[in-house]
């Protein structure tokens, strides 16, 4: 017991000290494995309580690598998003050339973009403008730096302690707020990820509307630069797990 207080008193008080940068890659790192695989749901909500739901496979590595299949509905099934850098590409089945897309459109529709479809590392394309605490929460306001980050202004709230996120505000360069992602259920996935299972996005542009992603499995997997490439979209489903 003396053990287990000692170790969560160093962890509080390392991360306590740290500045926003330090703190932004801790919840990076926490949040998303700098290598991984995934599944996960997302789910549109219309005003009128009507519902279509996404069935994706996502694979990460580094900082601005993703690629992402789409398993459901069907006439989805075998549609790939890859993401390099601030180049995004969406592959079609029977289409022989993949197709070059905008990280603000959206192939889904409803509230989730292209780009919180395939986010990596915040840290990557935002800097830290400013840093408080608000009881047992950071709220850090981040500023973009890189020139594919399509909203100007984010503001998270992560947890002082576990160091991850429970809300992210979306911002214009006009300050105006274009959605909110709500963070909810932490889980542990195994292997040492723990993280929110479950993200619900609403938006004061979409009245009425909401969108939610349910991650269903989360692992670490070393995967090698070759696989998020454009020539291969075509074989990310014989990698599934």
């Amino acid at each position: 017991m003396h053990i287990l207080f000692l170790l969560l008193l160093v962890f509080a008080t390392c991360t306590y000290g740290m500045d926003g940068g330090d703190v932004l890659r801790q919840i990076d790192e926490r949040m998303w494995p700098a290598s991984y695989e995934m599944h996960r749901k997302l789910i549109n909500v219309k005003s009128d309580g009507s519902k279509r739901e996404y069935l994706m496979y996502t694979l990460k590595n580094g900082r601005d690598r993703v690629v992402n299949l789409f398993l459901a509905p069907p006439e989805e099934k075998g549609r790939v998003i890859l993401r390099v850098g601030g180049n995004l590409w969406l592959r079609i089945p029977d289409v022989e050339q993949a197709l070059r897309v905008s990280s603000m459109h959206s192939v889904v529709g409803g509230i989730f973009n292209n780009w919180d479809l395939m986010v990596s590392d915040f840290s990557a394309e935002y800097e830290v403008q400013d840093m408080k605490t608000e009881n047992d929460i950071y709220i850090l306001t981040l500023k973009a730096k890189s020139k594919w980050a399509i909203y100007d202004k984010l503001r998270l709230r992560a947890g002082r302690q576990d160091l991850l996120l429970r809300k992210l505000e979306a911002f214009s360069n006009s300050d105006t707020l274009l959605k909110t992602l709500t963070f909810r259920d932490i889980e542990d996935f195994g292997g040492g990820i723990v993280r929110p299972a479950q993200v619900e996005t609403e938006s004061p542009l979409w009245p009425g509307v909401k969108a939610v992603m349910v991650f269903a499995k989360i692992r670490k997997r070393e995967l090698p630069d070759e696989l998020f490439t454009v020539n291969f979209m075509s074989k990310i489903d014989d990698l599934r797990f």
